[in-house]
Formats: C-alpha cells, sequence, structure tokens
C-alpha cells in the first residue's frame, strides 16, 4: 500500500517570551503502515491548552520539552483508518496524544476508545477530557469545598475554570469568577450560574473583590497567579485551600521578578492563617479518571453542567490560537478541527 500524507506542526525554534510565528513551521511528511500492534489515525480535533507553553521551553519541568522539529504535543480525538491492535478496528474514535499533525502512527495501547454516544467526541478534549479531569480533581482532592463556603476561580470562562466554579455550586458554594471582559463576566454569571464575576481588566478588582467576598475566601482555584492573586491574597481565609493549577499570566516571562506581595509576608501569612497551597498535575489522580467521567457526564446530562467550545478550523491556524490563548482570546476550550467527522 502507498505511504500516506501527513502535515505536521513543528517546533522551529523556541520562543523568548510570546511565542511567534516564526517559532512553528507547517511541513508535510509520509507515514509507513502501521506495524504489529499499532494504529493509522486522522486527526479530527486538537486540544490547545496552556500547558504547551511550557513544553516549547527547554526549561527543566515535569515533562521533557518538545525537540526543535520535532511535531509539538497536544491532546488529539481522532479516527482508526488502519488496525494492526487487536482491540481496535477501521472507524473507531479514540483519545490519544498525537500532537499537531493531521495523521499519525500510534501504538495501540496508549489510545483510549471514546463513546461517541456519551456526548459530542470533541468533549474528550474538554469537559470531558484532560481539562475537565483537572477541575475534578484539584478542586475536590485539594480544594475540598464545603457547603455554604466561598470559591474563588481564576480564568472561571476557561476550559478549567468553568468546570471548577459549576462543581462548586453543585457542592452548595458561594463562587465568585475571575474572568477578563464584561462577555465572559456575563457568560460566567447567566450561564455557568456563578454568583459574581470580576472582570480581571478592572483597576478596582482588589475592591470588587472584597465587596463580592464580604466572608472572605475559603478556597482559591488558582489558574493565572499575577495582580489576580495579589487581590485574591488579603481575603484569605484560615485554612483556606488553594489549588494551583496554572500560572497563565507568568508563561511567556523572560525572567523571574518579585512579586507585588514580599516573600515574608506571604510566608507569615502562611503560617498564621494555615493556608495550604499545593500545586497538581491531572495525573496525580489518574486513578480517579472512570469516577470523573462518570460524575461529570452525569451532571451534563441532568443540565448541572454546562460547556463552551471555541473551535478554530484549520491545522495550519493552530500557531495563531495558541498565542491567543495565551492572551485571554479564546471563549471556552480551545480546539482545532483538523478533519471532518464522518
Amino acid at each position: 500500500m502507498a505511504e500516506t500524507k501527513n502535515r505536521q506542526i513543528i517546533l522551529a525554534s523556541r520562543p523568548v517570551g510570546e511565542p511567534k510565528d516564526e517559532n512553528f513551521k507547517l511541513v508535510e511528511s509520509t507515514l509507513p503502515q502501521p506495524a504489529k500492534d499499532e494504529v493509522l489515525l486522522r486527526t479530527l480535533y486538537l486540544s490547545l491548552d496552556p500547558y504547551m507553553r511550557g513544553r516549547m521551553s527547554a526549561t527543566k519541568s515535569y515533562a521533557e520539552p518538545v525537540a526543535i522539529n520535532g511535531v509539538m504535543e497536544g491532546g488529539t480525538v481522532s479516527e482508526v483508518m488502519q488496525s494492526q491492535y487487536s482491540n481496535l478496528a477501521k472507524g473507531d474514535i479514540v483519545l490519544g496524544y498525537t500532537g499537531w499533525q493531521s495523521q499519525a502512527i500510534a501504538p495501540g495501547a496508549t489510545l483510549i476508545k471514546i463513546d461517541p454516544n456519551l456526548a459530542p467526541v470533541s468533549t474528550a478534549l474538554g469537559v470531558l477530557g484532560m481539562p475537565g479531569m483537572t477541575a475534578y480533581t484539584g478542586l475536590l482532592n485539594i480544594g475540598q469545598p464545603q457547603a455554604g463556603e466561598t470559591v474563588v476561580v481564576a480564568a472561571a470562562s476557561g476550559a478549567v475554570g468553568a468546570i471548577v466554579g459549576q462543581i462548586a455550586k453543585i457542592k452548595g458554594c458561594r463562587v465568585i469568577g475571575i474572568a477578563g471582559g464584561k462577555r465572559k463576566c456575563d457568560y460566567v454569571i447567566k450561564e455557568l450560574g456563578f454568583d459574581d464575576c470580576i472582570d480581571h481588566k478592572d483597576a478596582n478588582l482588589p475592591k470588587l473583590l472584597g465587596k463580592s467576598c464580604p466572608k472572605g475566601i475559603d478556597v482559591y482555584f488558582e489558574n493565572v497567579g499575577g495582580a489576580v492573586f495579589e487581590a485574591v491574597f488579603p481575603l484569605l481565609n484560615p485554612f483556606a485551600r488553594i489549588p494551583v493549577c496554572g500560572l497563565i499570566s507568568a508563561y511567556n516571562e523572560t525572567t523571574l521578578e518579585a512579586g507585588a506581595i514580599p516573600l515574608p509576608i506571604l510566608m507569615r501569612a502562611i503560617l498564621t492563617k494555615r493556608l495550604t497551597f499545593r500545586g497538581f498535575i491531572v495525573s496525580d489522580f489518574g486513578s480517579q479518571r472512570q469516577e470523573f467521567l462518570q460524575a461529570v457526564s452525569g451532571w451534563i446530562k441532568e443540565g448541572r453542567i454546562k460547556y463552551l467550545e471555541d473551535v478554530v478550523e484549520g491545522l495550519e491556524n493552530a500557531p495563531k490560537a495558541f498565542q491567543g490563548l495565551l492572551k485571554g482570546e479564546n471563549f471556552g476550550k480551545l480546539i482545532v478541527r483538523v478533519g471532518d467527522e464522518q
């Protein structure tokens, strides 16, 4: 059989500060036929997520960086085109980690079969995928929200924050979101059911947040850092829990500068208020995947959790969309439609 043509976006160079067009390159390659226990995949959807900025850097982290001239990493939903793996057949839809490319060869054992009857298959990259599971496990394991408590969620209209806030409401909490712009804040309140949402671009953010949290903050789900955390910090109650999921405000920084909160003041508050800060990665709670899927899919069916997808058409537009993601230009879970569903 003839080799398969493949389009890929590779990392052409490591960005300094914000990623730019020249850091990416669209190339064509050929794929061989799948070997034993492998499958040939056609990418339907590609997930774009903030963590990818870290993969572009050579700085030591919890995962290896993408190599120069290597395919950009990313979660994908794909259709099986050919299979040499007994548990997958042509036409099956699978969740994988095959990156920014139109097709891929992957070991069958690394893929998870998706049930198209559970929800639209694109949700395996969002509300029923890594972002949704990040929200579920981070909030419930680390935040441990109790009925009547106040939960504040940064990046509240985003793929993770939107789910965090809705689960906190299900748990009986007062939920305050922080998002960028009136449109996003209106969505968070009117569609997602948060009690309030503050625009982080408002110069009066600290004052407005204090007004919305008259009893202080018991759980702060951190996705942003920077000025948002600085507004939250004085309002943290004794024994507050802070799951640290992301720090998107600093992902493009080239140097580490001292923040507005001096370290001795931060450390003193951690001690005297007995605060719990815990960074986490979703894989820390990998054993809870089935529990998460059952709970969140049930809440979706009951109408208790809503979700929004921001769909970009075409693999070639992934770099621009990713650059916009780091600036907060997306509205909802950002995915790229790479190929049409049959």
